[in-house]
């Protein structure tokens, strides 16, 4: 409007009056718009409010929202916002006026949130490396002749929750029960990591006879007497010298991840969907009727192998096990070498 109205040859004092605008305003546009044309309309940032806080000062927020507050002489164990911006306040000595949310989007920038905490059990075991480096031999090299055993459980008979679809408000309910009646089952489970196959029978208890029995039907899944790997926990059933004794001549060869290392079995990773698909949202009435139904998933498993929701809960629980990433097998960080 300003400069269609200087081109009808309107004076600056109607121009501003017409635009409701100062006149040196107006004067500064017209000479502005004669110098370079309609580029001035192009608008020019002036940067904003000038910044408060140096890369330094937010580095050490980071920093410091990572620290265990009784490192720092707080006497409690962990941050809240308020707490730690009153101890920000504090170690600079100056006044940091920076809001709750503000902090906290910050330190989202750096990739800093609030999240649960995690445990890790460290194997004690002398020999951890030496067993970690036999079953990381024989898993990649050895795929075929490759088995793992482990049991699952205990298995109740009780109304167990989950997930599943339902109407808004209105999920699928279970009954509560507090009697437990019927006992409970171990899933003796056998896995092929060659062949990508899990089969398992259920026991009233964990014991050396049921553990040979499972390792005999491993051996006859290779009637070809080659020799074969069983990778097994370090569960004292296990290791029964009836059990050595049959293993040496049946050429099977024990492999024992270390002490609180039951995630270097590769069979954990198939207990997740068997628990997700089988387990959850179940109400069997007896043992019997949830065997078959646990058997029944087997079969559906071993033909469908591949399938998506399979594969995912078995990385969800993959993830879950090993519980640290970039480390070996999920264990405790190494320290550096200095």
């Amino acid at each position: 409007m300003l400069l269609l109205a200087s081109a009808g040859g309107n004076c600056v004092p109607v121009i501003a009056q017409l635009v409701q605008a100062d006149e040196n305003t107006v004067r500064n546009v017209i000479h502005r718009f004669n110098e370079i044309g309609l580029a001035f309309l192009d608008p020019r940032w002036a940067g904003g409010r000038p910044r408060q806080l140096s890369d330094e000062e937010e580095d050490f927020f980071s920093v410091t929202a990572t620290t265990r507050p009784v490192e720092l002489g707080r006497p409690f164990t962990r941050w809240s916002l308020r707490k730690l911006v009153a101890y920000l306040r504090k170690v600079h000595g100056r006044v940091i006026r920076i809001g709750r949310e503000t902090l906290r989007s910050l330190l989202a920038r750096r990739g800093v949130n609030f999240q649960h905490t995690k445990t890790w059990k460290e194997s004690p075991d002398l020999d951890r490396e030496a067993k970690l480096d036999r079953i990381e031999e024989v898993l990649p090299r050895l795929c075929d002749p490759v088995f793992a055993f482990d049991e699952f459980g205990p298995l109740g008979i009780r109304p167990t929750a989950g997930s599943g679809w339902a109407k808004r408000k209105h999920p699928d309910r279970v009954p509560a029960t507090y009697h437990r009646t019927h006992g409970v089952r171990y899933f003796h489970g056998c896995y092929s990591v060659g062949d990508d196959r899990l089969w398992g029978v259920n026991h009233r208890k964990k014991g050396a006879a049921n553990t040979l029995a499972a390792l005999k039907s491993i051996r006859a899944a290779r009637p070809d007497g080659a020799p074969i790997y069983v990778v097994m926990d370090n569960l004292s059933a296990h290791k029964g010298v009836d059990i050595h004794r049959w293993a040496k001549k049946r050429k099977v060869e024990l492999c024992f991840p270390p002490t609180y290392a039951s995630w270097a079995n590769p069979i954990e990773a198939h207990f997740g969907p068997l628990r997700q698909f089988t387990i959850a949202n179940s109400n069997y009435p007896n043992h019997t009727v949830q065997t078959r139904a646990l058997h029944a998933y087997l079969r559906w498993r071993d033909a469908n192998a591949r399938h998506r929701d399979v594969l995912a809960a078995e990385r969800k629980e993959r993830a879950r096990i090993r519980s640290e990433k970039g480390i070996r097998w999920g264990g405790r960080p190494l320290k550096a070498a200095t």
